[in-house]
């Protein structure tokens, strides 16, 4: 399986930073997906006597997109932000990063976590339509506190390492290429690959190697390919699990909103949109999305939840 686009062929359109085709102006995008920040009272109306509960993303959303993916460390203006928007409402961040590393870099314990595109969750309390399910399991934490994990993707493990350890070895002789382990998930990252041929071959290594794994997928994001298991899970399927932890998955009093700016978010906006939510993507460049909103960067996310946090204690 060869990667199909040429250097020749990309240079006929534009894309974005996720290969996605940049579709018009931004204004007349922005038209279909107007600013969260300029329509807040709009949005707000509606939400009026509604249960918000709010779902983020990581990269790219809380945090700027950087060269190395260990160093996307958030603002502490912005932690501040996530932290004030936790005690008004129900909050969780759904990443495609492992559990603990998107934890290590948030730290801020009154959150909802899930990792590895939503296949690794921990809660409190766990989902009573999950109760009696062999991927949910109860423990106790090194405080004492009973956790509750969702792991759809447990089966995979074995598998995910054994692709884990062919990738680092076929990809050690290309410079700047970086491969992630997100416990359920692999991403094999291509931003610091300079030369452009080692992209295509890159990403042709790693379609080859996959092609011996059935069970597995490839999906692609901002300078990133994302290896997962071909399971019927994915950050849409997390937030609906998320929102039965806290009873409100059959609510019609309930408003989700969810913020996130990559291919990977799109799952979560559908279910967003399909529930009355508020789906909001954070783009700078105009792009195919099911999102209804938009923010162009992390800034205005941090603006966006602190006018949230404002507008909250001002009908309380």
């Amino acid at each position: 399986m060869g990667y199909q686009q040429t250097p020749e062929s990309m240079c006929k359109s534009k894309f974005d930073e996720a290969g996605e085709t940049i579709i018009g102006s931004y204004a007349s995008w922005l038209a279909k997906h107007p600013s969260a920040l300029e329509n807040f009272d709009e949005m707000m109306n509606k939400a009026k006597g509604k249960d918000i509960v709010v779902f983020l993303d990581y990269d790219g959303t809380l945090s700027q997109i950087v060269k190395e993916p260990d160093q996307a460390f958030m603002s502490e203006a912005m932690r501040s932000a996530v932290r004030e928007v936790s005690l008004y409402f129900p909050t969780a961040i759904v990443s495609g990063r492992r559990r603990d590393k998107v934890f290590e870099f948030v730290q801020l314990e009154n959150v909802y976590y899930a990792g590895s595109h939503g296949m690794d969750i921990s809660t409190p309390s766990g989902s009573k339509k999950y109760s009696d399910h062999k991927f949910q399991t109860r423990t106790t934490d090194e405080k004492g506190n009973e956790v509750v994990h969702f792991r759809p993707a447990q089966e995979f493990l074995p598998k995910i390492q054994e692709i884990l350890k062919a990738l680092k070895d076929k990809t050690k002789g290309i410079k700047g290429a970086i491969v992630e382990d997100n416990k359920f998930c692999i991403s094999v990252h291509f931003r610091q690959v300079v030369d452009e041929e080692d992209v295509y071959i890159l990403k042709e290594m790693v379609e080859n190697l996959i092609e011996a794994y059935p069970n597995f997928r490839i999906a692609s994001g901002k300078k990133v390919m994302e290896i997962r298991p071909r399971i019927d899970w994915d950050k849409g399927r997390a937030l609906q699990y998320l929102l039965g932890t806290l009873d409100l998955g059959t609510s019609n009093n309930v408003l989700p909103m969810y913020l996130g700016d990559d291919k990977t978010d799109e799952d979560a906006f559908r279910v967003v949109r399909r529930g009355q939510g508020f789906p909001i993507v954070v783009s700078s460049t105009p792009k195919q999305t099911k999102a209804a909103y938009s923010l162009r960067e992390p800034s205005e996310v941090m603006a966006f939840l602190i006018r949230l946090v404002k507008w909250k204690k001002s009908v309380s």
